[in-house]
C-alpha cells in the first residue's frame, strides 16, 4: 500500500556508525546508510534534534559524508535490527559517540530491562557510563544520567564511574555525576525507608548502650585514644543516639555532646536531624549546591581513592584457651550474656590510589598538608575537649580554590572492533594513562557471639542503617553485614584505621515502655545551623 508523502517522517543521518560506518548484518555482510525515510506506520522512531555537532568539544565519531543510494524503509528497519542484535549496543553507541542511536535504543529497551542494560558491563568490565566518562562523550554521559545510569557501579578494576570522571577532569561532568550520585543515594535510602520503619515498629521499645574502646599497637598512642558510650533510645519508629564522639579520622577526632534523631513518622527531608547540645543548634541531613562545588574542588585536587574489604577467603575459627589441653574459649559479657569467641581470618583491606589528574604543584601541596597533619598529630591526640569548638571556627576552615577543567587526554586511536575484540585482561587504554598504587593489608578481627541477646542481627542492621552517617558506626554496620556465626555479636574488635582497632561492646540492653516522646523532639530554643556538620 502506498503512503502519502505527508505521512512520511524524515530521519536525519545518524552520526557515526549509520552515516559513515559499515555495519554488519545478520549474515556478516555490510550495510551502508545515508539519508532515508521510514513510513510512520511501519516504524515509530523518535530521535531528538541536537545542536550543531560542530560545537561538541568532546571526541565524536568521524562524520565524513558518503555517497550511497537512497536507503529503503526495509533496509532501514534491517539497519536498526542490526544495532539491536549487537551484544553491547549501548556500549557501542557510546564508544562511537553516536548520541542519536543511543537515544533511540534507550527509548526502545530491546525487550530487556533498561536498568539491567544500563548497569551491564562489557567483556572488559565497563558499563556504558564508564565508557562515556572515560572517552569524554559529554552528550552521551548526560543522556545516560538522565536515564539513571548507576554512578557508584565499579568496573572490573574496581573503579567507579565517578572515579573515571575525575581522571578525565571535566568539572561539569564531575558535578553532574555528583548530583546524580546524591540523588541515587537518596532514592536508595527512600527505597529502604519503608523496611527500616517497619523493622523498628516490629521491635519493642528499648534502651541500649554500646561502649567503644579504641586501641593501637603504636607506643604511647593507645592511652590517648578516645572511648565513648553510645546510648540508643527506640520508641515506635523513632530512634535517638547520644554520643560524645562526633568524628574520628586519621588519628584525629572531634568531641562534643551530640544527639542523632530519626523520626520515621516525618517526611523524608525532616526525618534525620543532628543536635549539638553543647552549642544548642541542630542540622538536618541534606545536601546543598555549595557543598557539591566544594566537593568537586576537593576531588579534582586530591588522590582518587578506592578501598574495599575482601571477604572471599574469610573464615571464622573458634578461639581457644589452654596450653596443652585446649578448649573453646567462652566469655560472659555484660554480666549476663554467655558468648562463644571467634577469630576472623582472611579479611583483607585493599587500598588503591590514582593521581594522573594531579599536577606536580598539586602533589607538592598535598604532601605538605600531610606533613603538617603528621607533625600536628600529637597535639591533636592530646587535645580532645576543644576540637568541637575549633571545628566551627573560621580558622578551622580550609579554603580550596575553584578548579578548572583539565585538558582532555588524546582520543584513543582504536576502533570499536579493536576494543571489544581485545583479549580479556588486556583492555586497550582509553582515557588518561593511569598513575596508581595499590596496597593490601591482612586484618585481624574477633567477635563474641551470644544466643542470649534479645535482638538478632537483622534487627541490629536496621538500627545501624539509620545511624550510618557516623563513620565509626558505619564501620560496625559493614562488619555486622558479614555472614557471621550463629547468635548476636555482643562484642566485636575490628580495625577502623591502619594502626587503630575499635572494641565495641553491647554492655546494656533493656526493654522499656516509658520512653519519653520529648527525646525525639528538637528543643524549641535550638537554632538551625546547616553547616554545623559538613561531613554528614
Amino acid at each position: 500500500m502506498k503512503m502519502s508523502k505527508e505521512k512520511e517522517k524524515k530521519i536525519k543521518p545518524i552520526n557515526g556508525a549509520i552515516n559513515n560506518k559499515n555495519l554488519l548484518d545478520k549474515n556478516g555482510g555490510s550495510v551502508k546508510a545515508e539519508n532515508f525515510s521510514v513510513p510512520t506506520t511501519q516504524m515509530d522512531v523518535s530521535i531528538p534534534d541536537l545542536e550543531d555537532e560542530a560545537d561538541d568539544l568532546f571526541h565524536s565519531a568521524p562524520n565524513t559524508p558518503t555517497r550511497t543510494p537512497q536507503t529503503t524503509p526495509e533496509s532501514a528497519r534491517k539497519l536498526f535490527l542490526d544495532w539491536e542484535c549487537e551484544e553491547y549496543p549501548l556500549h557501542k553507541c557510546v564508544f562511537l559517540g553516536d548520541y542519536k542511536m543511543l537515544a533511540y535504543l534507550l527509548q526502545k529497551p530491546l525487550g530487556k530491562s533498561l536498568d539491567v542494560e544500563l548497569s551491564r558491563r562489557d567483556k572488559h568490565g565497563n558499563s556504558p557510563l564508564h565508557l562515556a566518562v572515560t572517552l569524554g562523550r559529554k552528550e552521551c554521559t548526560h543522556l545516560l544520567l538522565t536515564h539513571n545510569a548507576p554512578v557508584k557501579q565499579k568496573n572490573s578494576e574496581g573503579w567507579s564511574c565517578l572515579a573515571e570522571a575525575i581522571s578525565y577532569g571535566d568539572r561539569q561532568i564531575i558535578g553532574a555525576m555528583l548530583r546524580k550520585l546524591r540523588q541515587q543515594s537518596r532514592q536508595h535510602l527512600e527505597s529502604q525507608r519503608a523496611n527500616m520503619i517497619r523493622g523498628l515498629q516490629q521491635m519493642q521499645d528499648f534502651y541500649m548502650e554500646l561502649k567503644w574502646d579504641f586501641a593501637s599497637w603504636v607506643p604511647l598512642v593507645s592511652r590517648m585514644l578516645p572511648s565513648d558510650i553510645c546510648r540508643i533510645h527506640k520508641s515506635g519508629s523513632s530512634l535517638r543516639l547520644d554520643t560524645t564522639l562526633v568524628d574520628f579520622n586519621d588519628m584525629r577526632w572531634e568531641r562534643g555532646d551530640i544527639s542523632f534523631i530519626f523520626r520515621g513518622d516525618r517526611p523524608m527531608n525532616h526525618s534525620l536531624t543532628v543536635l549539638d547540645n553543647e552549642y544548642e543548634c541542630y542540622q538536618r541531613i541534606h545536601y546543598e549546591e555549595a557543598d557539591i562545588e566544594d566537593e568537586i574542588d576537593t576531588l579534582m585536587s586530591t588522590d582518587i581513592l578506592a578501598a574495599n574489604m575482601s571477604t572471599k577467603s574469610i573464615h571464622f575459627r573458634r578461639a581457644q584457651t589452654g596450653w596443652i589441653f585446649k578448649e573453646d574459649r567462652k566469655e560472659l559479657v555484660g554480666g549476663q550474656y554467655h558468648c562463644e569467641l571467634y577469630a576472623i581470618h582472611g579479611l583483607i583491606l585493599k587500598q588503591r590510589k590514582r593521581r594522573e589528574h594531579l599536577s606536580q604543584d598539586d602533589l607538592q601541596k598535598n604532601k605538605a598538608m600531610v606533613d603538617t597533619l603528621t607533625k600536628g598529630r600529637r597535639s591533636s591526640l592530646t587535645n580532645c575537649s576543644n576540637n568541637s569548638a575549633d571545628a566551627g571556627s573560621p580558622s578551622a576552615t580550609v579554603t580550596i580554590p575553584r578548579r578548572c577543567s583539565l585538558q582532555p587526554p588524546p582520543a584513543p586511536a582504536i576502533s570499536w572492533e579493536e576494543y571489544i575484540n581485545a583479549e580479556v585482561g588486556k583492555c586497550p587504554q582509553l582515557g588518561r594513562p593511569p598513575i596508581h598504587k595499590q596496597s593490601n593489608k591482612s586484618l585481624r578481627a574477633t567477635v563474641a557471639m551470644s544466643k542470649d541477646f534479645p535482638l538478632n542481627v537483622d534487627m541490629l542492621l536496621n538500627i545501624l542503617e539509620v545511624i550510618a552517617p557516623f563513620k565509626h558506626i558505619n564501620k560496625l554496620r559493614e562488619f555486622v553485614a558479614l555472614k557471621l556465626p550463629a547468635g548476636f555479636p555482643v562484642k566485636v574488635e575490628i580495625p577502623v584505621l591502619h594502626t587503630v582497632t575499635a572494641k565495641i561492646t553491647f554492655q546494656k540492653f533493656e526493654f522499656r515502655d516509658n520512653i519519653s516522646s520529648e527525646l525525639f523532639e528538637i528543643p524549641e530554643h535550638y537554632i538551625e545551623d546547616a553547616r554545623r556538620f559538613p561531613d554528614l
